[in-house]
């Protein structure tokens, strides 16, 4: 892992499959990202790993809260899906809440960080629906990290977008659970971009 001040440099991140799939489709979507321009590693107060900037099309990650390689990839990750959502749906981050609230829900879905394993790791889990009762609850917080707003406002927004929300897939095609399924949903949006321009 290699984070310096004010700005990303080249790391092992740029191997994972869920980014390498981000950056294709954000490229594909015509929001082609460059990594002195688009990411900015800044210290950070609390515990906030990361965070989209949405005034300057900018993810900032926080280098003094990104523990190790396995976490900054999930923030990588979660931060690029807040970017593509920008992207491809002009998402309004400032005055509707739930705009904000698809996203996070988005993000908190496809990143990883509902995962089995970081879900043990939190001693959060369970059998039944636990993968979108933790999708909720990581909406909900992030929600309340960046908006001054009551959690029940921020449960509300998360509740009204949830489904749709949930079940929006793209760019992965599916929920990616682990790096291998995020390979394969890399491979089907790559030979996706072929079928398409052989039509």
């Amino acid at each position: 892992m290699v984070l310096r001040m004010g700005h990303y440099s080249q790391t092992r991140t740029d191997n994972n499959p869920y980014v390498k799939l981000l950056l294709d489709a954000m490229k594909h979507s015509g929001c082609a990202v460059n990594k002195e321009r688009h990411f900015s590693c800044e210290d950070c107060n609390g515990n906030v790993s990361g965070g989209f900037d949405a005034s300057v099309s900018q993810i900032v990650l926080c280098q003094n809260n990104i523990c190790n390689q396995a976490h900054m990839n999930r923030v990588v990750t979660h931060e690029l899906i807040h970017a593509f959502d920008h992207c491809r749906a002009h998402v309004d981050w400032f005055t509707n809440v739930r705009h904000l609230a698809c996203s996070e829900v988005r993000a908190a879905n496809l990143s990883g960080d509902c995962s089995l394993l970081n879900e043990i790791f939190r001693l959060h889990f369970g059998l039944k629906q636990h993968h979108q009762t933790c999708v909720r609850d990581r909406a909900i917080r992030s929600i309340l990290a960046v908006r001054n707003i009551s959690r029940e406002v921020a449960q509300k927004a998360v509740d009204e977008v949830f489904e749709s929300c949930f079940n929006d897939h793209e760019p992965f095609g599916r929920i990616p659970h682990n790096k291998t399924y995020a390979r394969y949903a890399h491979r089907d949006f790559q030979n996706r971009d072929r079928y398409y321009s052989n039509i």
